[in-house]
């Protein structure tokens, strides 16, 4: 892994299922944070709201884990694989049962955004 894994992500934990850790990289220009997951973490459904632009990009550089869009089947993550998630997308993402998993969440500027 080349990120250290940081403090636990207490003030996200509502939004998880099982336990994450947040390390925050970049909040000046874009949100970029290295998030790692337990074996079997992953966070609740959610879509990224934005009146334009806005959305996620996630970076996986550790470990396994998947992403799943709403309505349709889940997709493994492993490292170098990259997730474009737009703007109004319902989706989630979270470590395979068996491994720890440890993405880069880039969120995309947009106007008007929130996570829902």
């Amino acid at each position: 892994m080349i990120f250290l894994i940081c403090a636990h992500n207490d003030a996200n934990a509502g939004f998880f299922i099982g336990n994450s850790y947040l390390a925050p990289l970049s909040t000046s220009q874009a949100g970029i944070s290295n998030v790692t997951f337990e074996p079997g973490c992953r966070n609740n459904w959610n879509i990224r709201q934005a009146a334009s632009g806005g959305g996620q990009i996630l970076i996986c550089v550790a470990g396994r884990g998947y992403f799943q869009e709403w309505g349709k089947e889940a997709v493994e993550m492993d490292p170098e694989d990259v997730i474009n998630i737009p703007a109004g997308e319902k989706h989630l993402h979270g470590a395979a049962p068996d491994s720890w998993f440890s993405h880069i969440a880039l969120e995309v500027p947009g106007e008007d955004g929130s996570t829902i």
